[in-house]
């Protein structure tokens, strides 16, 4: 059964009146949890992509670019999307819920962050709303700020980004413990680890952005 289909089975067995955010409650064990984080990707990027006050051929254009959804699957995820956009609760119910379910370590959610960050961005601009918005959500996942602004860095294009901040490192710190930074950011990247935390094979293309950030860091820090 494809991904796809398997968001169609979790939304089908809501009962009549349950919001949507209430599926993440029973998708907590893997193979569910990759279930749970793509819908999570889509249902917060439905209310991130209000937050700017319009929501664009570009920002949902977005999530066929973090997720692959062949022709015939397009109707399911249309589904999310809908169902998110008009429930009344807030993203911060979303996200609370996300968080609760990926409560064994935050690496799922600095992956879900990048796939928020790349549907702000779709338009070709980053809106003081959108950053407020995934700035209450980063607190929520329990991101520090540090790690908010190493996201923003690698994902926001709109200026040539501090590579120590793309890193999360400063200036401050030993050589060697940046390259031990780089190095297990890299690890990180890797589809099979991220495919283990809960990641979609749909949604791996996320990580090579990633990559060309955090080696482009790499690279200019290290000359």
């Amino acid at each position: 059964m494809s991904l796809w289909s398997r968001i169609s089975a979790a939304l089908s067995a809501l009962s009549s009146g349950e919001p949507l955010s209430e599926v993440f409650s029973r998708l907590r064990t893997p193979p569910e949890k990759s279930v749970a984080f793509a819908i999570a990707v889509i249902a917060l990027g439905a209310k991130l992509a209000k937050a700017d006050g319009a929501v664009t051929r570009d920002e949902v254009r977005a999530f066929r670019e973090v997720f692959v959804i062949p022709p015939d699957e397009e109707a399911n995820a249309a589904r999310v999307f809908n169902l998110a956009r008009q429930d009344v609760a807030g993203f911060d119910v979303y996200a609370h819920s996300i968080a609760r379910l990926f409560d064994d370590g935050h690496d799922a959610l600095r992956d879900l962050m990048e796939g928020l960050f790349h549907i702000a961005t779709a338009d070709g601009s980053y809106h003081e709303a959108e950053n407020a918005m995934l700035m209450e959500v980063a607190a929520i996942f329990g991101l520090s700020d540090r790690e908010f602004r190493s996201l923003r860095a690698r994902c926001v294009r709109d200026t040539d980004p501090d590579p120590y901040e793309v890193l999360g490192v400063t200036p401050e710190m030993p050589m060697d413990e940046i390259r031990r930074v780089w190095r297990q950011a890299v690890r990180d990247s890797h589809p099979d680890v991220m495919i283990a935390r809960g990641v979609p094979e749909e949604a791996i293309r996320m990580a090579e952005q990633r990559l060309i950030a955090i080696n482009r860091a790499w690279e200019e820090i290290s000359r």
